[in-house]
């Protein structure tokens, strides 16, 4: 176990809240307008990642703002009714928001995580709410990290953990010098994060703040 960090950089979806459910439909409906076929919960899972201003050009083209207006429109519709926090989540943040610099690095457009943080009354946890479009390139780019920490006017590095779900998390981690911590229910399989692999890994968000108790107490 490295030392104790003195920051926490989040991820938002499937980190602290469940949002598999309203992604999926949304991006189903979007796929669906457009055309394409639609993904099961599976693909869903294992193809979102990216913001949506490097994916969907990818996706749909020279039509990606036709797609991106149909995401948007949907998801606005149904994202703060279909909110559902993690098990865990908000007794972590409010045990470690005295205690260290709390923020969020989501590939979630800013104004929607911001409602999101507030709907859940989150936001006194944070000293940033970083979403896509805050900052000059989003997540994994370090740009979207220090768009985080400059409120605090904190650098990037090895006092910082950032504890995500998925591999773009843990290559943004590596990319900004900081602790990559994966949190999620299954263990990394073999291989899985090869060129980028997590220093630590907590199968819960009650893992995780024990872990750092531990820390805590060990200073």
């Amino acid at each position: 176990m490295s030392k104790c960090p003195t920051t926490l950089l989040f991820d938002w979806d499937n980190t602290l809240v469940d949002s598999w459910s309203v992604l999926h439909a949304t991006m189903n409906e979007t796929l669906a307008a457009m055309g394409q076929p639609i993904w099961s919960r599976q693909e869903a899972e294992a193809r979102i990642r990216t913001s949506m201003r490097d994916s969907f050009p990818i996706l749909f083209g020279e039509r990606w703002p036709e797609a991106e207006q149909v995401f948007y429109t949907s998801y606005e519709r149904q994202h703060l009714a279909a909110l559902k926090p993690l098990a865990g989540a908000d007794d972590l943040l409010s045990w470690a928001a005295p205690q260290f610099y709390l923020a969020v690095v989501s590939n979630k457009r800013g104004r929607f995580l911001r409602a999101e943080a507030a709907a859940l009354g989150w936001d006194r946890y944070f000293q940033a709410l970083a979403g896509a479009g805050d900052s000059a390139r989003d997540k994994p780019a370090p740009e979207h990290v220090a768009a985080a920490l400059d409120p605090g006017q904190l650098a990037a590095g090895p006092h910082v953990w950032f504890v995500g779900d998925t591999d773009i998390d843990l290559v943004c981690a590596h990319n900004t010098g900081c602790i990559p911590v994966l949190v999620r229910p299954g263990p990394p399989a073999p291989a899985e994060f090869d060129s980028a692999p997590p220093q630590h890994y907590f199968p819960d968000l009650a893992s995780l703040q024990a872990a750092l108790a531990a820390l805590r107490q060990a200073v």
